[in-house]
């Protein structure tokens, strides 16, 4: 991973670089493509320090509230597992969904690594929490997130670690006459995440020094 001195200068005053990769042929038929880049430094922590915390999948609850509010591991195969989340995005309306995810691992070295997460199942939840709880049909759901792959990519120099987080998700274009809830959701909540799990890992990262 390498960046320009101008980058890495904001990167130690604690900012967040945030890329938007989205290409202008992005809009699929009944379908949009969202693809953002995000990248931070944590002063002080350790390429081990973010492999324990990213492969503690039940504890992702804890560290990045209140989106995640389940995480459970199905399976686990040395650096692969197969993993469930419930995760919740508030932006103008509430959606809660359940994810399943294949993820896999890979340490370079002490000081590089890599993961990578693909979505295997994504299910809008209707009335979570509350006796009349369920899964939306396909023909029911909003499209809202149709599926996700996520990207990481670290490296530890400078005192401290420099993480890239890439996000590639799909999801159901802009119906008419629901522009007013939808466009501000699909539009906004991709970059919105990217943001808040960079920022909750920096956090978890430090809690852990």
């Amino acid at each position: 991973m390498s960046s320009a001195p101008q980058s890495e200068a904001r990167l130690y005053r604690g900012e967040l670089i945030i890329e938007n990769l989205t290409p202008s042929n992005s809009v699929l038929p009944g379908a949009l493509l969202h693809h953002w880049r995000g990248t931070a430094f944590a002063p002080g922590a350790k390429a081990a320090d973010f492999e324990r915390l990213m492969k503690d999948f039940n504890a992702y609850p804890q560290h990045f509230s209140p989106q995640v509010l389940q995480a459970k591991v199905l399976t686990r195969h040395d650096d692969q597992l197969q993993a469930t989340m419930r995760v919740r995005q508030r932006h103008v309306i509430t959606v809660v969904m359940d994810t399943a995810y294949d993820i896999a691992f890979a340490q370079l070295d002490a000081q590089h690594g890599y993961s990578i997460s693909r979505s295997t199942h994504i299910s809008e939840i209707d009335s979570p929490g509350t006796a009349n709880e369920r899964a939306l049909d396909p023909n029911e759901e909003h499209g809202f997130l149709w599926r996700q792959n996520t990207y990481w990519t670290y490296e530890e120099r400078d005192g401290g670690l420099y993480m890239q987080m890439e996000s590639v998700s799909l999801t159901r274009s802009i119906p008419t006459g629901l522009g007013w809830a939808v466009r501000p959701f699909v539009e906004s909540v991709p970059r919105d995440s990217l943001e808040f799990t960079l920022r909750s890992t920096c956090n978890a990262l430090r809690r852990t020094q």
